[in-house]
């Protein structure tokens, strides 16, 4: 049974699920399209074309799917998708996508989006990731699955950020982040890898250690990128952790935090 508090507004065109929540003051446009068990608190806007998942939570006087203020959108009608199981908290905008990149912004599932943040267009954020207070994701970014992206961290645009991977608190990231590296610093610079979040998630200790010694071959030898990566091939044939992070430098098109 939907739960619509009576001072919400709901376009006729939006499309709830039988058990979506919606709370006072919220506004909910057309072409929206949210999922059951989705909770959207009080004091929020929801602007289509959007499609919110199953279980989301969405806290108050937060702006999902609104226009990117990027020049070069004209008000056409560009997309926002969100997966299941993720959490919105107070204050976050979420622009949508603009047609001069995929048309659509994209958020996974299982993500944690706290307050004040902001995803700007064409964003891609993978699965179980956390951004912290007052992040700001500039348009076109991708964010990899279990990334970290600490409180007033700064993403320069079409920057990658690598799955496993953690960003410091403060920090610009004008440049890649690898998978699994951690960075800190304005401009950002590359101090180790997120070792700690490999712990938590269960890495093996062998799948460690490789990732040791990748992480050295790339940032503590006196290597070219492309010598490094020629040095990772043998234990990227034998480690995924390490095929991972070894792809994530390969196919960077900005270059990489050092």
């Amino acid at each position: 049974m939907k739960i619509i508090d009576s001072r919400a507004i709901i376009d006729p065109s939006a499309r709830l699920a039988d058990d979506v929540e919606v709370g006072p003051w919220s506004i909910i446009g057309p072409d929206v399209e949210i999922d059951s068990g989705t909770v959207i608190g009080p004091h929020v806007i929801v602007k289509g074309p959007a499609k919110i998942g199953k279980n989301n939570r969405i806290f108050q006087f937060s702006s999902i799917g609104e226009d990117t203020p990027d020049m070069k959108y004209k008000g056409e009608p560009t997309r926002l998708v969100i997966g299941d199981h993720n959490i919105i908290r107070e204050g976050v905008t979420i622009h949508r996508g603009t047609i001069q990149d995929r048309s659509e912004t994209i958020i996974g599932s299982h993500n944690l989006v706290m307050a004040y943040a902001h995803i700007g267009h064409d964003c891609v954020v993978g699965n179980h990731c956390i951004i912290i207070n007052n992040a700001g994701l500039a348009g076109h970014v991708h964010v990899g699955d279990w990334a970290i992206i600490s409180g007033y961290v700064l993403v320069h645009q079409y920057c990658h950020i690598g799955p496993h991977s953690f960003c410091g608190m403060g920090s610009g990231i004008v440049k890649d982040v690898p998978a699994f590296v951690t960075v800190l610093g304005n401009p950002a610079e590359a101090r180790s890898m997120n070792f700690e979040g490999m712990r938590r998630r269960g890495f093996s200790v062998e799948a460690v250690q490789a990732l040791r010694r990748a992480y050295k071959t790339v940032y503590r030898k006196n290597f070219t990128i492309e010598e490094a990566l020629d040095e990772l091939l043998e234990d990227a044939t034998r480690y995924p952790e390490v095929a991972t992070f070894r792809d994530s430098i390969k196919d960077s098109k900005r270059g990489i935090t050092r």
